[in-house]
């Protein structure tokens, strides 16, 4: 029987109270009721072919993880139960790994993991898509207000970082903002026009903020964590809607609090890097191997999975690993450099990997060579195949899930294999295309 209390358009994966408006059981942080809101909605475009088949947050990464495991064990460890996951793109195979919130202990009676699809209402029978996070957290401004939430977190599916965000929201209290940014420092400032970029004073006052500009403010940018007060948010949102689209909340919603004088920035310490791009998505195993990233097991603050049991890894005597990262029920008899073998993946003898991400499933047949490029889930390389360049800054290559390319197929740097494509030896241009010029730029 349907729950007579759920809110519209929510989808109580986690049990049938979880965003009822009276439980006594909502989230408290420094007196104050948490609603943890996870934008796992968009398409991704950048990470094509990765996202064609899946949504980005449900990317694999590490072999074992997905994307959105950080954001939701990051939640957990900070003693957040209230977490809404906002859906849109692609939902099911997210859905399915969600699992109603079970691995992260969030499928519960009270609270818990709640996925908010797209959905009609009175007002708008047809329903609509969401363009933009900023429109997302409009078209849900009435759920918001039922659950009544003092502050809300707002947070992205497809970082990697560790953060206890229950010191985000003290600080937040504390210091009586509209809201708190966190931000980051980037090595590489002119990377900053892929971000929201933040200018703040020595007491955390954000003074300046300028989305994706075309010329960077410095290093400083926002880590896609928000902390909002909720009544403001709300009314803000409301405000600027009457006044046209509200797009992504760089646009128009963050510069409108922050010309109120009370937006504050929290600086965030530590690795964090965000996986929009295919030259990011390789980096970040580049750095995991090379040991920059964070402890994943931590027992005080270990990273979370929906895991199913995989037999041993099976290593064979013709086999050679050199930093290499292979995950349960890999097969490895050729040689891995600088890479990540994922579950049941096979590298066969005399077969060469180097500094690639080979993904659940994917086969590389003896003779192959692999480099600089991600093998996507169940795709094969077939025998003598090339993937991929061989310097360093040659151009992530990818072979996109389910494909198959035949002996002696050669796939160059910065090219793709769309998913579940076939392509023999002499097909190359007729059936291999070439990665998107702007991956790099990152300025979807």
């Amino acid at each position: 029987m349907p729950n007579p209390n759920a809110l519209p358009g929510a989808a109580h994966l986690s049990g049938a109270g979880a965003a009822q408006t009276g439980s006594p059981m909502k989230t408290r942080i420094a007196g104050k009721t948490i609603l943890a809101i996870v934008l796992a909605g968009g398409r991704g475009s950048r990470l094509s072919p990765l996202t064609d088949e899946r949504a980005k947050p449900a990317v694999p990464f590490l072999g074992t993880y997905r994307l959105i495991d950080f954001t939701l064990s990051n939640l957990v460890h900070s003693g957040i139960n209230d977490v809404w996951v906002i859906e849109q793109y692609l939902p099911h195979g997210l859905n399915d790994h969600l699992s109603g919130g079970r691995p992260w202990d969030l499928d519960r009676t009270r609270g818990g993991l709640v996925v908010m699809p797209p959905f009609a209402s009175a007002e708008n029978e047809e329903g609509e898509f969401a363009q933009g996070n900023a429109h997302a957290l409009a078209q849900h401004a009435h759920l918001i207000r039922e659950f009544g939430a003092d502050l809300v977190l707002v947070l992205s599916a497809d970082h990697v970082y560790r953060l206890d965000y229950s010191d985000v929201i003290r600080q937040h209290v504390e210091r009586g903002a509209s809201v708190t940014m966190v931000t980051t420092e980037l090595a590489d400032e002119q990377q900053a026009t892929r971000f929201g970029n933040v200018r703040a004073a020595k007491n955390g006052k954000v003074s300046e903020f300028a989305y994706k500009p075309d010329e960077p403010l410095g290093k400083t940018v926002t880590a896609e964590v928000f902390v909002y007060d909720a009544h403001i948010m709300l009314s803000t949102l409301e405000a600027l809607s009457k006044e046209g689209e509200l797009g992504d909340y760089g646009e128009e919603l963050l510069p409108a609090l922050v010309a109120r004088g009370d937006a504050h920035a929290f600086p965030m310490h530590g690795y964090w890097m965000d996986v929009g791009t295919l030259d990011a998505y390789l980096q970040t195993h580049r750095d995991f191997l090379d040991g920059k990233g964070f402890a994943l097991d931590d027992p005080q603050w270990p990273f979370i999975t929906s895991s199913i049991s995989r037999p041993p890894t099976r290593i064979e005597k013709t086999a050679r690993l050199d930093e290499a990262l292979v995950c349960g029920g890999a097969v490895i008899a050729g040689e891995v450099v600088r890479s990540l073998i994922a579950p049941n993946a096979v590298v066969e003898a005399g077969a060469v990997v180097r500094d690639s991400v080979v993904q659940p499933g994917a086969v590389i047949r003896a003779g192959a060579q692999v480099s600089r490029a991600v093998v996507d889930q169940d795709a094969e390389v077939g025998p003598g195949s090339r993937v991929g360049g061989q310097t360093g800054n040659s151009r992530p290559t990818v072979v996109g899930a389910h494909a198959h390319l035949g002996p002696g197929v050669q796939v160059g740097p910065g090219q793709v294999v769309a998913p579940r494509t076939r392509v023999k030896a002499g097909e190359e241009g007729q059936k291999v295309q070439e990665l998107d010029a702007d991956d790099k730029a990152g300025k979807k």
